[in-house]
């Protein structure tokens, strides 16, 4: 009829996803080859955890059944999918959400640097965004410091958890971690969020982020009002983990000067006895019945496959 508008054949959410799911190798994803494998892309059950979605939400996505995620949800499918920034504002579209407007800051992670990601698979890496919120993690780094899935989406932020706002917080790590030098850990990273609200004027969650920190955050508040702006530097770091006990390692990051997303990798100097103990994080996990640093208890999971940023549950 006059007036309607109807999608094409294969055209549509649901079958872009399928299509985007069947094209990407487990390969690519850093997903183990299995000879005996019907699919040549991914599975529904792997794009699910590589999403931080259930099974069944893809399902109903694919089927057309649910045809309204959440922005958050369409951010780690496209992450997920390994898609083009075009191929990821068209899944936005189908979506009938905006995509990210220039001048905001992306948490999408380009394929390139995906694939870069899945080659550093033996050292622990994660990515954060302009606004230092955590998008994506490895094995390794929650081997290192606790799974990171365990706080908040919200809560996954460098900033928010080295300046708390309120008394009870959630860290990052599940265990303490120490900075060689703390001051300048702290300076750094306040002139890089003064930094990026230059680069990225329109971008409403890095605006909140700079605005609860000064209301409620003393020490933010004074480093903030210094005006000092740089990009953030490489430091060590000791993480108390509580099989292991201390391990010393060399946090170095690496910018993309486009999106300004920092992919962060801690390594341990080699033939050291910090090596041993980063490599042996991997393979031990928590001892049962540990607690993280806050006072609860760690679930003793383990940390093979890879792992994502948890988008909020559908």
């Amino acid at each position: 009829m006059e007036g309607m508008t109807t999608t094409p054949p294969g055209a549509g959410l649901g079958a872009m996803i399928r299509t985007w799911r069947n094209r990407l190798p487990p390969s690519a994803a850093g997903l183990p080859v299995v000879r005996k494998r019907r699919a040549a892309g991914l599975r529904r059950e792997e794009l699910a955890d590589l999403a931080g979605v259930s099974v069944d939400y893809v399902v109903r996505l694919e089927q057309g059944r649910a045809t309204t995620p959440s922005a958050s949800v369409v951010a780690s499918l496209a992450r997920a999918l390994q898609l083009s920034t075009a191929e990821r504002d068209h899944l936005y579209r189908l979506a009938r959400i905006v995509p990210p407007a220039d001048g905001t800051i992306s948490d999408h992670l380009p394929p390139g640097m995906q694939r870069v990601l899945v080659r550093l698979g033996d050292v622990a890496v994660a990515v954060f965004a302009a606004d230092w919120q955590l998008v994506w993690w490895n094995h390794r780094w929650a081997a290192l410091l606790g799974d990171p899935s365990a706080a908040p989406p919200r809560m996954r932020n460098f900033a928010r958890d080295r300046f708390p706002v309120d008394a009870d917080h959630t860290s990052l790590a599940l265990w303490p971690v120490t900075d060689a030098d703390p001051d300048t850990t702290d300076a750094a990273l306040v002139s890089d969020l003064r930094r990026a609200t230059g680069r990225f004027p329109r971008d409403s969650r890095l605006a909140a982020l700079v605005g609860d920190l000064n209301a409620g955050n003393a020490r933010f508040a004074e480093l903030w009002a210094a005006g000092e702006v740089a990009a953030n530097r490489d430091v060590h770091k000791t993480v108390d983990h509580p099989s292991v006990g201390a391990v010393t390692v060399d946090c170095d990051v690496l910018t993309d000067g486009d999106t300004e997303l920092k992919i962060v990798i801690m390594t341990a100097a080699p033939g050291s006895e910090d090596e041993t103990k980063l490599q042996l994080t991997t393979v031990v996990g928590p001892p049962a019945g540990a607690r993280n640093q806050h006072g609860g208890w760690v679930h003793p999971s383990g940390g093979a496959g890879p792992l994502v940023g948890r988008a909020s549950s559908s």
